[in-house]
């Protein structure tokens, strides 16, 4: 009788591995700002890094084979009148990036083909809603121009970029500052973990809270919550006595919404970010200042979370961006590449399961989510989901041509109804009747107003004659 000693898993063999210097991006100065963003954003044509700027914010894009040293005068993205908090690529269109700032505006940007020439500062859409600054921006995964942003007037806005519109506005949720914001796998929902130890599960179409979890980490420090595909959550976060903790959660549509592992890792004050492959069921663990990526499998059966490996470093990190699926080599079995931010330099990490044959390996790389919506913003906000358009890397992923991002502004005064204005809140029906009742007031000043200035035309009148 055999005893499987060692859990089998094809992942367990994951190594992490820098690039040459060469291929390093050098001499950037990444931001200073102290807010537990990531600092970077990937997708398979450019890298984003935020930087120091003096007068605004800014950030820099650069091509994907620009590599070596960057010169000081290379233009950057520069229309925030403060410093820049969080950037994240379109999933849609590998040309689009917003942008959040502590100017409490979101900004949306097309970048040119070939990267950029003259410094960039007209942005394509402004969107302005926060009241406070901006420290969370993030891309609706299946339909097209949905954007979502969190400031710290604890208040998360969606918006349509087509059209410029904050379409809904969720206020009274989060009674304290948002840490982080992730949709789950077809968009219909999201999850928050906010300062006030909880984490929500929330419906926004419907604006309703489908569930709550209280204290789900004991530690003061920042937490961060993400979906999995199966709709499971998984929570990053620190005990009472300020030890790392990785915690996963059972579907909250299901009625006990119950830890269904909690793993303890070490001692440290460096918020960590989860990066999750929803393909291979993988997650990487990227600790701020820390100088090292833990990753762990998760699967069905207890104790559910797997610790597969740790890639260690010299240098800590000051941020770090996760490239797409489909921006990977999938001829030397590369899978997944990590933007690893220093204080000075962009240095890309190559994660590898090693194999002898040089054929492509459909093990690794199921069907992932291709660049097309499954569904437009109008649909959304109707209330129609749809699940990614899966591809396959087969051949490598070949870029398709964007389609180009317009921005169609609707007229304030159109007489059409907006669906969402039909279903009012109490709230937003106080509101208008206190509107219109100031409108009423400022006709009755204007006419009587009118009928002075007639009297007064008329005794000015006599007096000429």
């Amino acid at each position: 009788m055999s005893i499987r000693v060692v859990r089998q898993s094809k992942f367990r063999h994951i190594f992490g591995q820098a690039v040459k210097y060469d291929q390093c991006y050098d001499d950037i100065r990444v931001s200073r700002v102290t807010w537990d963003s990531s600092f970077c954003a990937v997708n398979p044509k450019f890298v984003a890094i935020i930087i120091e700027a003096s007068g605004g914010g800014a950030f820099l894009v650069l091509p994907l084979h620009k590599s070596g040293r960057i010169d000081k005068s290379y233009p950057t993205v520069c229309g925030h009148t403060g410093p820049v908090l969080d950037i994240d690529w379109c999933p849609h269109n590998d040309q689009i990036i917003a942008s959040g700032s502590e100017d409490c505006t979101v900004m949306v940007w097309q970048i040119p083909e070939n990267g950029l020439v003259t410094a960039m500062s007209e942005p394509v859409v402004v969107l302005e809603g926060h009241s406070k600054r901006v420290g969370i921006i993030t891309w609706h995964p299946t339909a097209r121009n949905v954007l979502l942003s969190a400031g710290c007037d604890n208040q998360i806005i969606i918006w349509n970029v087509g059209t410029g519109e904050a379409m809904i506005s969720l206020e009274d949720m989060h009674p304290d500052v948002i840490y982080n914001v992730s949709w789950n796998r077809n968009g219909s929902l999201i999850c928050t973990s906010c300062k006030d130890k909880s984490i929500r599960v929330i419906d926004p179409r419907k604006e309703t809270i489908v569930a709550e979890k209280e204290k789900a980490h004991e530690g003061a420090r920042p937490m961060r919550a993400i979906f999995l595909s199966n709709g499971d959550i998984l929570t990053t976060g620190f005990s009472r006595m300020s030890e790392r903790q990785l915690a996963l959660w059972n579907d909250p549509k299901q009625l006990c919404f119950e830890p269904m592992t909690v793993n303890e890792m070490d001692t440290s004050n460096g918020v960590l970010l989860p990066f999750y492959d929803p393909d291979t069921n993988v997650v990487y663990l990227c600790g701020k200042g820390d100088s090292s990526i833990r990753y762990f499998e998760i699967t069905d059966e207890a104790p559910y979370v797997h610790f597969l490996n740790t890639f260690v470093s010299k240098e800590p990190q000051r941020g770090m961006g996760y490239m797409p699926k489909r921006g990977l080599d999938v001829n030397k079995c590369e899978i997944a590449r990590f933007y690893k931010l220093h204080e000075r330099k962009c240095e890309p990490i190559v994660m590898t399961v090693p194999r002898k044959s040089d054929l492509f390996q459909d093990d690794l790389y199921p069907d992932t989510a291709g660049p097309d919506p499954a569904v437009e913003a109008e649909e959304w906000f109707e209330g129609k989901n749809g699940d990614p358009i899966l591809i396959s890397l087969k051949n490598g992923y070949v870029p398709g041509k964007n389609r180009e991002f317009k921005v169609v502004k609707k007229n304030i005064l159109d007489s059409k109804v907006n669906k969402n204005t039909e279903k009012t809140s109490p709230k937003s029906e106080a509101k208008m009747e206190e509107i219109l009742k100031e409108i009423k007031s400022l006709k009755d000043l204007i006419s009587s107003q009118e009928k002075r200035i007639i009297k007064l035309e008329e005794q000015m009148s006599k007096v000429a004659i």
